[in-house]
């Protein structure tokens, strides 16, 4: 992945960041919501309804933005698959209370193409929301297609976003990285961090989601939830405080 690579080399990488557990649902569970759940599978909605709050819903609490943006999806805040969208990716949509469910379905979106649609539209208006999730179709994040088509993806977005009025006023972190490993490498996976106050920075930490569930609490204003607690700050340890 060369492009991935040289924003890596001209921002930020945390060489050492792990993800939690297999497969991918908990540990897109433990960004949003700080727990795994006891979730072991990658099961619908359905079969996981839970209780209490995510960080989508805790943000939206205290009066800051919040949305997710997924490729494929047909729908805001659909759960279930359809074609190359995987609920599973998209961890809102297994809150149930109805303050969460009210929230998804407004804010929880299809993401468009880099050129139309909804974070084409606020990446240009530099109205990034205070924390925005944006998942790849099944194909763009590498699970069902090639590295070098994840990266072709990648370069079509990160340019785009790195172009708006919320980046360059250095106002923006964008964290690039994966839900879990090949089940080849202890689960040691890709972070990259780009931001313009950054220079090739390299933190060797040992990071994981717990600790980037953590610093989307912090830039929100809110407590780290559940088992993000005093984990180490994925964002502090770039020196982006």
């Amino acid at each position: 992945m060369p492009f991935l690579m040289s924003q890596a080399r001209t921002y930020g990488t945390a060489t050492n960041f792990y993800a939690i557990t297999h497969p991918s649902l908990p540990n897109y569970l433990v960004v949003a919501g700080g727990s795994t759940f006891g979730i072991t599978d990658d099961a619908d909605p359905d079969s996981h309804q839970l209780n209490g709050p995510s960080v989508f819903g805790k943000l939206i609490s205290v009066g800051r933005t919040t949305k997710t943006y997924a490729e494929g999806m047909p729908t805001n805040c659909a759960q279930r698959n359809h074609g190359t969208y995987a609920v599973r990716h998209n961890p809102w949509t297994y809150f149930d209370n109805q303050a969460e469910r009210t929230t998804c379905k407004q804010f929880d979106v299809p993401s468009g193409s880099p050129t139309a649609g909804a974070l084409s539209d606020d990446v240009t208006a530099g109205r990034l929301p205070t924390f925005g999730l944006v998942i790849p179709d099944l194909c763009h994040d590498g699970h069902d297609c090639s590295a070098a088509t994840a990266d072709h993806w990648l370069r079509s977005w990160l340019p785009a976003i790195e172009n708006g009025p919320d980046f360059r006023s250095h106002r923006l972190a964008i964290v690039v990285t994966w839900d879990e490993d090949d089940d080849k490498s202890g689960n040691h996976v890709a972070m990259v961090v780009i931001q313009p106050l950054l220079d090739n920075k390299q933190v060797t930490t040992r990071l994981n989601q717990y600790g980037l569930s953590a610093s989307i609490a912090r830039i929100g204003g809110i407590q780290p939830l559940r088992d993000a607690e005093k984990k180490t700050d994925v964002l502090a340890a770039f020196d982006l405080t």
